[in-house]
């Protein structure tokens, strides 16, 4: 149930928790949420097909700030980790030790690190040559002039049983090196029987709570080793719950109901609200991972286009800054997309990294 109080100029929503399995959109909300994901997806075919950043939407708050796009797989740093860390050379690796790889990339999320890892250590990672130390000792060194976390998620890195350790990077990998590597938990992974069994695993580790174990949950799915469907199982972030409590008067018996709900009724929805003209992947609609981040992204879009619906933040933090560098994008063979080269057009107007 919504509640509205109004209190100097500004509107409140407040959510009151009733027992209720009916999922309730808010038409003049949940409306945004397909326009976003319509446009959003447009602007992407426009960067591909090589428009300028000008004629990518009509759209100021989209031409402005930074929002990630449709499918999750199609972000940077997804591409980077799914063609770069994955699949590049991975007869090389046992199947293990590509989950490790997976797992000390996404800890820091940021291609740099990653990168400087790789130039530093004399063989490459793996589950035999994994030593917390050396690499620790490494990142110290690079964190003196160079940030190493990616500041899109919230890594807090602290927990009682490592609060000896002196950083949050040593703290992270000292647990990678108990919890994961001594405690032969890839393999379990590996012979997990769904994408949710994988999940409640990594949901008892150290440092991971529920966003977090469910990202790392679709970044090992997206190697070989691992093959559910993404439509199997989801987990709302906090930024998702956000857009969920502004475009439904009400959710269900939880959040992922929402998110079941435009993943089972996505085509008359889309109809309803006007916006049918949806491009997809080729071979590859949006599944139950990006329906959950484009809740986070309609709550940041909607902080510009309706002020007045207020849930915790109040501003876009970020802007969007347009890269020099190209994207050829590379999806897992499983997927099936249907692409002869697919890769953003370069920008050799600016020469910004990020």
């Amino acid at each position: 149930m919504v509640i509205r109080a109004i209190g100097r100029n500004i509107i409140y929503q407040k959510w009151i928790s009733m027992k209720s399995n009916q999922v309730i959109p808010n038409d003049e909300v949940l409306k945004y949420y397909f326009y976003f994901m319509q446009e959003r997806m447009n602007m992407f075919w426009r960067k591909v097909e090589g428009s300028c950043h000008a004629q990518w939407s009509n759209d100021p708050i989209l031409r402005t700030y930074k929002f990630t796009n449709v499918y999750r797989a199609t972000d940077r740093v997804s591409q980077y980790l799914i063609k770069n860390v994955i699949y590049k050379d991975i007869e090389c690796y046992r199947p293990e030790d590509v989950l490790l790889r997976i797992l000390i990339f996404k800890i820091f999320n940021k291609i740099e690190t990653w990168e400087y890892l790789e130039q530093k250590l004399d063989l490459p990672l793996t589950v035999e040559t994994f030593n917390p130390q050396e690499l620790s000792v490494i990142l110290s060194e690079r964190q003196q002039y160079a940030p190493i976390f990616n500041n899109a998620y919230m890594m807090t890195g602290s927990h009682v049983l490592y609060d000896y350790l002196p950083t949050k990077h040593e703290k992270w990998l000292t647990m990678v090196k108990k919890e994961f590597v001594d405690a032969n938990l890839f393999h379990a992974i590996i012979d997990a029987s769904s994408m949710e069994e994988v999940y409640d695993i990594l949901r008892e580790r150290s440092f991971l709570g529920g966003f977090l174990a469910y990202q790392y949950t679709i970044d090992f799915n997206y190697s070989p080793y691992l093959n559910f469907s993404e439509n199997s199982f989801v987990k709302a972030g906090i930024g998702a719950i956000r857009g969920i409590k502004k475009c439904f008067s009400d959710h269900g018996s939880c959040y992922e109901d929402a998110i079941r709900y435009v993943h089972d009724n996505i085509d008359s929805l889309r109809s309803r609200y006007g916006f049918s003209d949806f491009r997809s992947l080729p071979g590859h609609e949006p599944t139950l991972i990006d329906l959950q981040n484009c809740f986070c992204e309609t709550d940041k879009y909607l902080r510009a286009k309706m002020p007045e619906l207020v849930v915790d933040n109040v501003r876009i933090k970020q802007r969007y800054k347009e890269s020099s560098k190209p994207i050829e994008f590379f999806f897992p063979e499983k997927w099936n997309v249907k692409l002869d080269k697919l890769c953003t057009k370069p920008n050799t107007k600016v020469l910004m990294l990020f």
